[in-house]
């Protein structure tokens, strides 16, 4: 996104109070404004209307009322307001591109020429260049558009951008050996920029009687992992009923355009401009599930929850990217704290999709967040039984159910997953460490815990978690003075933890510093431990730690007793 639309969308808001006020709209302004900063679209759209109700003819309002309609994903409304924006001395870089979206989601090339001439000097050379191209081939004109992206010659990331949208522009007119030599590439390199390339780039192979190496470059993207409309892709080059669909128009190659600078541009200071051009991606596009899973994902970034949701409901069950928007639609109701309802959706799914075992594992991760191990485990369970040949990326689900298994106190099965889950992926940090800490705990075979815990902090050596494991299995092998150092180290990594505070405490009291010890346990208490640990701990500040050890051993061999 270039500097001058980044800075419109930022002032668009800042009109002079005084006149607001003068005019009676200080609470819609102010209202709306507030909204605006809070990138609450809904909200903002909302209050611009009615303050434009007022002062129909406030520039600066019809302007916030524009950005809010664009934001909401209301293309209408943003090029109806756009229109009132005439001021032939005035370029307004958002006016021009809305005006644009629009033109070319008429399929009006010919307006859509114009107003890219208007604003091409505020536009960025990478959208206006492929637009270009894309408009000349919806006016009928291939040798132009080819010419077009021929142009986009420097620097090099702009020539792969303009060769990849002439491959499309190719296969959108059946030239399919052109376009194939293109995504294949030269000495300079391959097209392959995306997965919509990879997806355009089969499909053309298959029209060119390519079958057993689109299918070879499918599984090697594939690799044990999951993306259903790349297996869908697959299925249909396999039994011979794929046909060409990429992009096939203008309009949707123009789409194309907008919805990759959205994710070429990708990141948290552009959230709110990426937003606007994958809103036009959308409505030039609203069948593209890709786009809607794009947007939603900005939403979220922007803190929308609730729009994210209804941006992922959107997504119709018969699209390859309905699974996906309901994991997101989950997810994002686990963020809102309506963890039952995510776990609804999820059970709908098991119904639905219930052949498909992510959507078991999905219900399962987000049953074991909300502490329901039991629920979890059988989730997870349902899951392995339908993976016959687990692959390298399902060490997770094993390392899941091991977690499980160990809450749920047994601990044979769950040692057992996560030696699998090893077994999948060797010396994965968290499975080391979690295996390694949980043979601590229980008192298992101390030598190998460390062993373990070393493994995994070497894998990622900047860990407060593995760190306090690693000071935790010295103190619990009587190594006390060679705890002190990463447990001071863990608690420098975790501040406000406290577990690790808690055993910082320990070690100082075995090392002889009783005064450091209690201040930890104090520190400890000030960040909310759980109750047992919490009880725990104001005992040893009124008894010290080697009483209440002292108690325990003498529990524990009364139990053993019984």
């Amino acid at each position: 996104m270039n500097k001058f639309l980044k800075s419109t969308i930022l002032t668009l808001a800042m009109i002079a109070p005084a006149q607001m006020q003068a005019q009676g709209l200080a609470g819609a302004y102010l209202s709306g404004s507030s909204a605006s900063y809070r990138s609450d679209y809904k909200a903002a759209r909302h209050y611009f209307t009615l303050a434009l109700q007022k002062d129909p003819d406030n520039s600066s309002l019809v302007q916030n009322a524009m950005l809010a309609a664009l934001g909401m994903g209301e293309l209408d409304a943003a090029s109806e307001l756009a229109r009132r924006l005439d001021d032939p001395n005035h370029v307004n870089q958002l006016r021009s591109l809305i005006l644009l979206a629009d033109a070319l989601r008429m399929e009006d090339f010919e307006r859509a020429a114009v107003v890219l001439a208007d604003a091409k000097e505020g536009l960025t050379p990478i959208l206006s260049d492929l637009i270009a191209g894309w408009i000349e081939l919806g006016r009928g004109k291939m040798g132009a558009a080819i010419a077009a992206f021929d142009a986009m010659d420097t620097p090099e990331t702009l020539r792969l951008f303009g060769q990849y949208h002439k491959s499309l522009a190719l296969a959108a007119v059946g030239d399919f050996e052109e376009a194939d030599r293109l995504l294949t590439g030269d000495e300079r390199g391959s097209l392959r920029l995306s997965r919509g390339s990879l997806l355009a780039h089969t499909q053309i192979m298959a029209e060119l009687g390519r079958k057993d190496e689109a299918l070879e470059l499918l599984d090697s993207v594939l690799r044990g992992g999951q993306d259903i409309e790349i297996e869908a892709l697959r299925a249909a080059i396999a039994n011979d009923s794929s046909h060409y669909n990429y992009i096939t128009t203008a309009r949707q190659g123009a789409a194309e355009v907008f919805r990759m600078l959205a994710g070429v541009l990708a990141g948290p200071d552009n959230q709110q401009s990426n937003l606007l051009y994958v809103r036009i991606a959308q409505a030039l596009r609203p069948d593209n599930g890709e786009t809607t899973l794009l947007v939603a994902d900005i939403l979220r970034a922007l803190e929308q929850n609730e729009l994210a949701i209804e941006t992922y409901a959107t997504v119709p069950i018969d699209s390859a990217h309905y699974l996906d928007a309901e994991f997101g639609r989950a997810d994002t109701l686990v963020q809102l704290g309506k963890g039952d309802a995510a776990v609804e959706v999820l059970r709908s799914l098991t119904r639905s999709h219930g052949d498909n075992p992510r959507v078991h594992m999905t219900l399962g991760d987000i049953l074991r967040v909300a502490g329901k191990y039991s629920a979890s485990r059988a989730a997870y369970d349902q899951a392995v039984k339908m993976i016959k040949e687990p692959a390298r990326n399902h060490w997770f689900l094993f390392y899941a159910l091991g977690v499980c298994n160990e809450r749920l106190d047994n601990w044979p099965r769950a040692e057992m997953n996560f030696n699998r889950a090893l077994e999948l992926e060797p010396n994965q940090p968290d499975v080391l460490n979690y295996l390694g800490y949980s043979l601590v705990e229980k008192g298992l075979d101390l030598e190998r815990a460390q062993q373990l815990i070393e493994d995994a902090l070497k894998a990622r050596p900047n860990s407060g978690v593995i760190t306090d494991s690693l000071g935790w299995v010295r103190y619990r092998l009587g190594k006390f003075e060679a705890a002190v150092e990463p447990m001071e180290m863990a608690v420098e990594l975790l501040p406000d933890d406290p577990v690790v505070n808690d055993h910082l405490g320990d070690v100082y009291w075995k090392v002889g510093h009783k005064r450091r010890a209690e201040f930890q346990w104090r520190r400890a208490l000030s960040f909310e431990p759980e109750a047992k640990d919490e009880s725990r701990i104001l005992l040893k500040l009124e008894l010290g730690l080697d009483e209440v050890l002292d108690r325990e051993a003498k529990k524990e061999v009364q139990t053993g007793a019984q």
